[in-house]
């Protein structure tokens, strides 16, 4: 049998249990708070397999795996280090049990909601509903993205197959969220994660195999200049470290204010479920994110100087991995990118239903507010599929603008709203402004080729800056960094909501 044979075999089997699943949680799915959180009833087990899911797709073992691996060496390991320490173990712990309590009590099924029910101000889930649609669109592009490379290496779908893959790939994420909700997704990524443990742990072996064995493939890093310098790309922090610092921050404390990923915390059943998801999570996410960036050490040793960034790690894929694992590894990133796709298309509809149209239009409840989520879900998906067609559009860059956004807008206010009775309205607003506004300013001066800003970006690159001061990366860490600075300060010199708003959030909390 042919490896191609054999791999849509493999295929043909993943994808009847994943609508299976979905058939099968359909029956479960009576409510719009079934749809949107499974009823608050998931387990620690589910919920820690549905965060680590969600968290690492195709962007990070194709894009960010590819990039980081190229420019740090095995030193971006440490990125999946902080992924398990800071992105999984410490937002479970301080903030799973708080988020669980809050929500549940002042019954906030969305982030916008928990800002207009927690600050008593419909406008904060107005604004931050908008710009949860607007930004979780790039996110999801960048998986389709990462998803259509790796095919185009697995199969010869010819020049329209990058199309192709990515209409297949909404539509089969599209058929068991519409179908089951939450639950099917939870269901899902349980089953997932399974297969991406198993697969990770293979690649990583194989990868270091091909160049034979880890101390010659070190020694092989070893002899690669950067800068003119060789033995770094087999050091123990790379040759860049303040930079790598900057993408440890991004992708690890930037799950700390990420609708999609807190949105977990609203839906695990108990305190000790909790307890649980934190251990599982933490080791999650060391094996799956740990070895896709040490996996990513290795790709100058598989590429050429000249190979598109986002085609270095499926280059590696291709040489390094028997022919019968291809297949395997496909499964592996199609789990990994339709979990992390079901999460977003999820939280983006519920939020336009719960949110934006549910509060504007009268009578929409049971059936109706249900059909409407399922709508969406399809409107989003095909918005999503247009940006993502667009091959010029680099994985990292668009992951890096949406996480900017989201976690530069809602960390500081999401987390402060959770400990301190006195985060401000005032300083909600205030970070939303400067999430987005670092994002979009960013974006058009050193992103968009706009010719007019030539001269700015010329002189920011004649600064030599230690830090890339051009890198999307770094924008959305800074606008993280500002959130968590200014929400204490500004709220220091504000007003608070009301009284009885405030003790009313913090009444979950007292016992």
């Amino acid at each position: 049998m042919g490896t191609q044979a054999a791999t849509f075999i493999i295929l043909g089997i993943y994808i009847v249990v994943m609508i299976g699943i979905g058939f099968y949680t359909s029956r479960k799915t009576k409510s719009a708070d079934d749809f949107m959180l499974g009823g608050r009833n998931i387990g620690g087990w589910l919920t820690a397999f549905s965060y680590g899911t969600t968290y690492f797709s195709a962007v990070v073992f194709i894009g960010y795996a590819g990039q980081f691996g190229w420019d740090y060496g095995v030193a971006a390991a440490w990125i999946g280090v902080g992924n398990a320490l800071l992105g999984s173990t410490l937002p479970w712990l301080i903030l799973g049990k708080r988020t669980r309590l809050m929500t549940n009590h002042i019954g906030a099924k969305t982030m916008p909601e928990y800002f207009e029910k927690r600050f008593g101000d419909k406008g904060l889930k107005t604004a931050s509903a908008i710009v949860v649609f607007i930004f979780l669109i790039p996110y999801t592009a960048s998986v389709y993205n990462g998803l259509s490379r790796l095919f185009s290496m697995a199969f010869d779908l010819g020049e329209n197959g990058y199309v192709y893959i990515i209409i297949a790939m909404a539509v089969l994420s599209a058929i068991y969220v519409i179908l089951g909700g939450y639950t099917a997704t939870a269901f899902n990524d349980f089953f997932q994660g399974l297969i991406m443990l198993a697969g990770i742990i293979a690649v990583v072996v194989c990868t270091v195999n091909g160049k034979g064995g880890l101390i010659p493939a070190m020694d092989q890093l070893g002899q690669i200049e950067v800068n003119g310098t060789t033995n770094t790309l087999n050091s123990l922090f790379g040759p860049d470290p303040i930079n790598l610092f900057g993408v440890v921050i991004l992708t690890s404390v930037g799950t700390w204010g990420l609708p999609q990923m807190v949105q977990k915390f609203y839906a695990i059943k108990s305190e000790k479920a909790i307890v649980k998801g934190t251990v599982i999570s933490t080791i999650f996410a060391l094996v799956v994110a740990g070895g896709s960036y040490f996996m990513g050490g290795f790709v100058r040793l598989y590429n050429s100087s000249d190979v598109a960034k986002d085609d270095r790690v499926p280059n590696l894929l291709k040489e390094a991995l028997p022919e019968l694992l291809i297949g395997l590894v496909v499964v592996l990133v199609l789990s990994a990118s339709l979990s992390t796709l079901s999460s977003l298309v999820l939280t983006s509809s519920s939020t336009l239903t719960n949110d934006l149209i549910k509060p504007r239009v009268k009578n929409l409840s049971g059936k109706k507010e249900l059909l409407t989520m399922r709508i969406l879900i399809a409107v989003f998906l095909v918005i999503s599929v247009v940006i993502a067609c667009n091959k010029n559009a680099s994985i990292t860059t668009l992951m890096s603008y949406s996480w900017g956004a989201l976690s530069g807008s809602f960390l500081g206010p999401f987390m402060y709203g959770l400990f301190s009775k006195k985060t401000s309205k005032a300083a909600v607003i205030a970070s939303f402004c400067t999430g987005v506004g670092i994002t979009v300013v960013h974006m058009t001066l050193f992103s968009l080729g706009i010719p007019a800003f030539d001269g700015i970006r010329q002189a920011v690159i004649d600064l030599n800056c230690p830090v890339n001061l051009l890198s999307p990366i770094n924008a959305g860490a800074l606008s993280m960094i500002v959130s968590l600075v200014e929400v204490p300060l500004i709220s220091r010199f504000t007003k608070s909501p009301d009284k009885e708003v405030v003790d009313n959030a913090f009444k979950a909390l007292e016992n």
